[in-house]
């Protein structure tokens, strides 16, 4: 991967338990109009997670302290030579977000997210979440077993 890609990323916020995920309403292009990950630019220098943290915070207002991101998946596209990060978390508590430029917006996770007419990202964000569902209901638990066993070896 070329060390001048762009970096990116998008984080899928799930409720506590697990049936809506939290959108953005994009009010300016790409993809205005359509729904979208929260997620954002990554600064030069600063780590995937920190910047989704700090993305999600700035858009939403949720920390840290509120929810975990686990990495989901990486794309790359080189044509625009650019690198898009997923992350994945569970709030530990329903909480009230706040609004930075973009409406956000609950929605339940038996929508059709690979519908282009409502959602942004040609299908990437069906595919992400398909990738999420392959996992099982278990897939926060069982990322942090995962995480865990690496780090011992």
């Amino acid at each position: 991967m070329p060390e001048a890609a762009v970096g990116y990323n998008v984080i899928w916020v799930f409720s506590p338990d697990e049936r809506r995920a939290l959108f953005c309403l994009r009010r300016k292009p790409p993809f205005q109009g359509l729904y979208n990950l929260v997620g954002g630019r990554m600064e030069p220098g600063e780590s995937g997670p920190d910047a989704a943290y700090r993305e999600l915070c700035e858009e939403t207002g949720i920390t840290r302290a509120h929810i975990e991101l686990l990495p989901l998946m990486t794309y790359f596209y080189p044509r625009e030579s650019m690198r898009l990060e997923a992350y994945a978390g569970r709030l530990r508590a329903e909480r009230a977000v706040r609004e930075e430029v973009n409406r956000l917006a609950w929605l339940d996770v038996e929508e059709d997210f690979f519908d282009r007419t409502r959602f942004a990202g040609h299908g990437n964000i069906g595919h992400m979440y398909a990738i999420l569902q392959s996992y099982g209901p278990g897939f926060f638990h069982a990322q942090k077993i995962h995480q865990a066993e690496a780090s011992e070896r």
